[in-house]
């Protein structure tokens, strides 16, 4: 059988070389080759879909260093977890366009993190038009795969997510099949209610290793399936005909002991494919900081280990989308025959 070729995202554009979510992220990794990328959307105060991997900002932008908005740091508890900084929704986009991106993991990726302090904050529609962009100028489609981040939160705040992002994604030329589109969440309640708005994309279901859904732990307590029993057959089973795919942490995948060795890989790719689900997995990097016990080379965390050997179990167990920071490898990689 001919070995399945997977679909190759941009994580946050190409954070392997440059600051996440900034347009030379974007950029880095269209140039490079890949067949698309994936923004992370979080709210504004004003009801602006901002491209940031949380919506607590101070790791990744300058804000802390921004007296002006000295005040502004608070504690909140986001889906569960007390966490303390500064957060998207306490300020307009005017606001959050001042500020400029950082390197999230600076000790890890040094050379990203000399590219601080330059680039502003995107929105969602930045990406959307220079994807449109160099789709035209690359003479290729090119996709967006859209995670949604914190619904149940902001819903909690007033916002309707759904809404917000049928709208957005109408406005820019995007909800009815024009370019290829993926949405994604943790939380299967708002790929729902943005299926029920008509947008036309690919929905695929977002997969912890561990935990609940905070929306339906929300709604049902303990009741709730874990991340874990949903990957499951059974819970594979519920999904058919509510999404698309799954995407799902790499252990998942390759099953490591306690050890750190290699188990897998696991069933779950079987499972899902068995009943028509597509596979997507996250994220594959080569730093050591970043692969299991078995494939690490030497002791330096940002040094790059056996990235080949792990990425190969899960190319040759039929994945059929990889989220990778560094483009141009994922590409080379992914797409060897």
């Amino acid at each position: 059988m001919a070995r399945r070729i997977p679909l190759v995202i941009g994580h946050r554009g190409a954070p392997g070389y440059r600051p996440e979510h900034s347009r030379s992220s974007y950029d880095l990794a269209l140039a490079m080759g890949v067949d698309a990328v994936e923004p992370d959307v979080v709210v504004s105060k004003d009801g602006v879909l901002v491209v940031r991997h949380e919506n607590e900002i101070s790791g990744t932008t300058d804000v802390a260093s921004r007296a002006e908005f000295a005040d502004r740091r608070t504690t909140k508890s986001i889906d569960g977890a007390e966490l303390t900084g500064w957060f998207t929704e306490d300020f307009t986009w005017d606001e959050l366009s001042t500020l400029r991106t950082r390197e999230r993991l600076p000790r890890i990726r040094p050379s990203s993190a000399s590219f601080d302090d330059e680039q502003p904050v995107l929105r969602l529609r930045d990406v959307l038009d220079l994807v449109r962009a160099a789709s035209l100028e690359q003479g290729r489609e090119l996709g967006v795969v859209l995670e949604i981040k914190h619904a149940t939160y902001f819903a909690s705040l007033g916002w309707d997510v759904a809404e917000l992002v049928a709208a957005e994604l109408a406005e820019a030329g995007w909800a009815r099949g024009e370019l290829p589109l993926t949405i994604e969440s943790f939380e299967s309640t708002v790929l729902a209610r943005i299926q029920q708005r008509g947008v036309a994309a690919t929905y695929i279901y977002l997969l912890e290793a561990a935990g609940r859904p905070f929306d339906l732990a929300t709604a049902h307590g303990r009741a709730a399936l874990t991340y874990r029993q949903t990957a499951a057959p059974k819970g594979l089973d519920g999904l058919v005909g509510r999404v698309d795919g799954i995407s799902v942490d790499k252990r998942m995948i390759l099953a490591p002991d306690k050890l750190g060795r290699l188990t897998g890989p696991s069933p779950i790719i079987r499972d899902a494919h068995d009943r028509g689900l597509r596979v997507f997995t996250w994220t594959c990097r080569p730093e050591n900081a970043f692969l299991i016990g078995q494939f690490r080379t030497g002791r330096a965390p940002e040094a790059f280990g056996d990235w080949e050997a792990e990425w190969n179990v899960i190319r040759d167990a039929g994945i059929d989308g990889v989220f990778v920071d560094h483009a141009d490898l994922g590409v080379a990689f992914f797409r060897r025959e």
